[in-house]
């Protein structure tokens, strides 16, 4: 099974691993996530304050377009996200579609 790392800072952070295992199907192991220690916490964290001015200097049509890119990127694989969810929270398919399809729409549509 393939270990997934955390993205800190654009760089993928190994660590320890554990399972996400389908609290409705315990013999469904949904992946191997490495499991962040306080060091990964506090890089990411310190990753995310250096980011946050070039984030707020980038304009808000960038933003906009990027956000918009995100959620096209969602509704595109909401299928397999949907699946996902289901099986990483236990949730029926349909709530965890309705809830991915909600995620990839714009803000304005979602009534935020």
């Amino acid at each position: 099974m393939t270990s997934h790392p955390n993205l800190v800072g654009g760089e993928w952070v190994g660590g320890t691993a554990a399972p996400n295992i389908n609290p409705s199907d315990l013999a469904d192991v949904v992946g191997e996530y490495d499991v962040a220690d306080a060091l990964v916490a506090r890089v990411a964290v310190e990753a995310a304050r250096q980011a946050a001015p070039g984030w707020a200097r980038s304009g808000v049509q960038a933003r906009c377009e990027l956000l918009d890119r995100i959620g096209s990127e969602i509704l595109g694989r909401a299928d397999e996200l949907a699946d996902l969810l289901a099986r990483e929270e236990g949730k029926a398919l349909r709530d965890a579609a309705a809830e991915v399809r909600r995620a990839g729409q714009p803000a304005e549509r979602r009534g935020d």
